[in-house]
C-alpha cells in the first residue's frame, strides 16, 4: 500500500476544504484503525502540528513507520546537536514510542546557511544511536533538491506532487532519487483540497487560474473519473514514488480514497501553466 496517513488534521484546523476542524481522540482512532486494515503502515506528523503527536500518541501505533519533522533551529541556539536530541526525544516523548522511521528538516534551507554541517550532523547523530532509522527533509520543490543533494546525502525526501504540480516528476528529480535508493514521499496530492473543490465552491482569488479549472472540469468529464480518483492515480501509479501522503477529516474521506486509488490513467491533462508558484504552492495563497 502506496498511501500513508499525513496527521496534520490530528493536531490543527488544516485544509482549505477542511469544514470540520481539529479531529477528536475517537475520530483519530477510527482512521487509524481502518488504515491499519487496509495495509497503510505509515504516519507523517510534525513537531508543528499542534497537539498532533500527543493524540498520536494515545492511540495504538507501536508498530506504524513513524516520521516526523524538526521545526526551525532557533537563532539563539549554542549547541544544535543537544537541540536536536531534545527536540526528537519529546517528540518520540509525546508520541510514546522508542524509535522512528524518519526524521525530516520542515526548513531544509538551514542547510545551506553556516549553522549547515553541524545541523547536518545533529541529524546524523540521532540515527547513529538509534532514535530514527533514516533522516532527510521535507522540501517545497525540486529547486531545493538542486541545492541540497549537491551538499549532503539523505535516506528520505517528501516533496509535493500532483496532478497539477508535476514538476518533482518532469525535473527528473523522483527518478534520480530511486535509482539512489532514496525514499521518495509525496504530499500535497489534492493540493491541499483545492482539486477537489467544484466550481462553484473554490474561492474567488483562484478565479484568475479560470482557463486551467476549465481544463480540469473538461477533463475529468471526458475520463469519466471523480477528482479524487484522478489525483490518487496519477501519484498512486508513479513507480519512482514510495508513499503517498494523504490527510483527511474523517473516516469517511479515507473510505472514499481507499476506494479511488486503485487504477491507472490513460492521460494526463494538458494545463497552460504548471510553474506558476501562485497556484502550486499553498504557502503563496495568503498573498493571493
Amino acid at each position: 500500500m502506496k498511501l500513508a496517513l499525513g496527521t496534520a488534521q490530528f493536531g490543527m484546523n488544516y485544509g482549505i476544504y477542511n469544514l470540520s476542524g481539529r479531529m477528536s481522540l475517537l475520530e483519530a482512532e477510527e482512521i487509524i484503525n481502518l488504515g491499519r486494515e487496509h495495509g497503510i503502515d505509515t504516519l507523517d506528523t510534525a513537531i508543528a502540528y499542534g497537539y498532533s503527536e500527543a493524540l498520536l500518541g494515545q492511540l495504538d501505533i507501536g508498530h506504524w513507520k513513524i516520521i516526523t519533522k524538526l521545526p526551525s533551529v532557533p537563532d539563539n541556539c549554542t549547541d544544535i546537536e543537544q537541540w536536536v536530541r531534545n527536540q526528537i526525544w519529546q517528540s518520540m516523548t509525546r508520541l510514546r514510542v522508542t524509535k522512528l522511521h524518519g526524521v525530516l528538516l520542515h526548513r531544509p534551507a538551514q542547510l545551506l546557511e553556516p549553522m549547515g554541517p553541524a545541523l547536518y550532523n545533529a541529524l546524523q547523530s540521532i540515527k547513529s544511536i538509534g532514535m530514527t532509522r533514516k533522516i532527510g527533509v521535507s522540501v517545497y520543490g525540486p529547486q531545493e533538491l538542486d541545492a541540497l543533494f549537491d551538499a549532503y546525502k539523505f535516506e528520505l525526501i517528501q516533496a509535493p506532487l500532483n496532478i497539477l504540480d508535476r514538476s518533482l516528476v518532469d525535473s527528473g528529480w523522483t527518478a534520480q532519487l530511486h535509482d539512489a535508493g532514496v525514499e521518495v514521499h509525496t504530499r500535497s496530492v489534492f493540493l491541499q483540497g483545492l482539486l477537489l473543490m467544484p466550481q462553484s465552491q473554490r474561492p474567488v482569488k483562484f478565479l484568475r487560474w479560470t482557463d486551467i479549472w476549465n481544463e480540469w472540469d473538461c477533463w475529468l468529464e471526458r475520463e469519466g473519473l471523480t477528482p479524487v480518483q484522478a489525483c490518487l492515480r496519477y501519484v498512486t501509479s508513479l513507480s519512482t514514488i514510495d508513499r503517498v501522503v494523504i490527510g483527511v477529516d474523517d473516516v469517511v474521506q479515507l473510505n472514499q480514497i481507499l476506494k479511488s486509488a486503485d487504477g491507472r490513467l490513460t492521460n494526463l491533462p494538458e494545463f497552460n501553466t504548471l510553474r506558476d508558484a501562485r497556484l502550486i504552492n499553498p504557502a503563496r495563497w495568503n498573498q493571493l
